[in-house]
C-alpha cells in the first residue's frame, strides 16, 4: 500500500526538479527521499521519473500520477489542519516566500509571537527577492511588495506602502537638492535592479513621467540601497518600511520634486484554486493586526515627496 510520506516526497521532487532540492524543502536527507521514491515506484510497479546526472523529469506514468498524488497530499494536509482547528490549534506545514529586507525587518519580528502561540505550526519562511512561482515552487503563499502581476494568484493586502525619494544630507549639501524632475535627472541614482531601469516612474497632475538619472549603484537588495544612500552615494527611491528609521533619525532626507511614486501594497497571495487553510488565514490576520493601518513604519514620516525594493 502507498504511504502518504512517499506520495508527498514524489510530489515535492516533481515540483522541485531534483532530489536534493526536494530534500531541502522537506527537511530530510537525500537518501531518505530517494528511498521513499523507490518505494512508491515499487508499489506502483512503474517508474515515475527519468533520472540523469543533470536533472529529473517525469515519465508518462509519472505525469499522469502527479496530479492525483498532489491533490491527495493537499487534501490530507487540509483535513489535518481542519481537525487541529476544531481543537482550537493550528498545526502542520506552512511554506511562505517573502522579500529579504521586508522579511528581516518586519515579517520575522511579527511572526515570532504568532509561532510561540501555535507551537504545532511548522512554518518554513524562505527569503528571496526574486518573484517565485508560488505553485511551481510549492509555496503555500508568497509575501510581496508592489503590484500583483500574476493573475493565477489570490491576494490579501497586509498594508499600504509608499516609496519616497531620499538622500543623505551630506550628498544634498554637495550636489544640491533637486526641486523638479528635470533637476532630479542630473543626479546619481541608487537603483533596485529587480524593477528595471525605468523604476523611477513618478505621477502628478500631468500624468506619469519616467525620470532617468545617472547610475551610482544598481543592486538587488533594499538594505544595501538604504545604506548606500546614507553613505552619500546618491538618491534612492525606497519604501518607507526600509527607509523609515533613517528618515526619522535624520540620516536620510525626503526629497520633494512635485511628483510621487504610485501607491503600492504589501500583500500575501496564494495560488488560485487552492482552498484557503485556517493556518494561512491566521497568518494573514496576525500580520494585518501587527502592521496596522497606517502601518507602524509610517510613524513621523512626512507626507510630502515622491514616493526601492520589490
Amino acid at each position: 500500500m502507498l504511504k502518504l510520506d512517499g506520495l508527498a516526497s514524489f510530489v515535492v521532487v516533481a515540483e522541485a526538479g531534483s532530489i536534493s532540492e526536494a530534500a531541502r524543502r522537506l527537511g530530510l536527507s537525500k537518501s531518505v527521499v530517494s528511498e521513499r521514491l523507490a518505494e512508491v515506484e515499487r508499489t506502483l510497479g512503474a517508474p515515475l521519473l527519468h533520472r540523469t546526472t543533470r536533472k529529473l523529469s517525469l515519465t508518462e506514468d509519472g505525469a499522469a500520477f502527479l496530479e492525483r498524488a498532489a491533490r491527495i497530499v493537499r487534501e490530507v494536509e487540509e483535513a489535518t489542519a481542519d481537525m487541529a482547528q476544531r481543537r482550537g490549534t493550528l498545526s502542520g506545514p506552512l511554506r511562505v516566500s517573502a522579500p529579504v529586507t521586508f522579511g528581516r525587518m518586519h515579517l520575522g519580528p511579527a511572526l515570532y509571537p504568532f509561532l510561540a502561540q501555535h507551537p504545532e505550526l511548522e512554518l518554513t519562511l524562505e527569503l528571496d527577492d526574486r518573484r517565485v512561482d508560488a505553485a511551481a515552487d510549492s509555496f503555500d503563499a508568497v509575501v510581496r511588495h508592489g503590484a500583483l502581476q500574476d493573475s493565477r494568484l489570490v491576494a490579501w493586502e497586509l498594508a499600504p506602502s509608499r516609496r519616497l525619494l531620499v538622500a543623505a544630507p551630506a550628498y544634498l549639501e554637495r550636489h544640491g537638492t533637486p526641486g523638479s524632475p528635470q533637476e532630479l535627472q542630473r543626479h546619481r541614482g541608487i537603483f533596485y535592479v529587480n524593477r528595471g531601469a525605468a523604476d523611477w516612474r513618478l505621477e502628478g497632475s500631468q500624468g506619469v513621467q519616467v525620470v532617468r538619472a545617472g547610475v551610482g549603484l544598481r543592486v538587488n537588495n533594499g538594505d544595501v540601497m538604504r545604506d548606500a544612500a546614507v553613505a552619500g552615494m546618491g538618491i534612492a527611491l525606497l519604501p518607507t518600511f526600509i527607509a523609515g528609521d533613517a528618515i526619522r533619525s535624520g540620516a536620510l532626507r525626503v526629497i520633494d520634486v512635485g511628483l510621487r511614486a504610485a501607491a503600492e501594497s504589501i500583500y500575501v497571495a496564494h495560488p488560485e484554486g487552492r482552498r484557503t487553510s485556517a493556518k494561512l488565514r491566521a497568518f494573514v490576520q496576525c500580520l494585518q493586526k501587527t502592521f496596522g493601518t497606517p502601518p507602524y513604519w509610517e510613524a513621523l514620516i512626512p507626507p510630502c515627496g515622491a514616493g526601492g525594493e520589490g
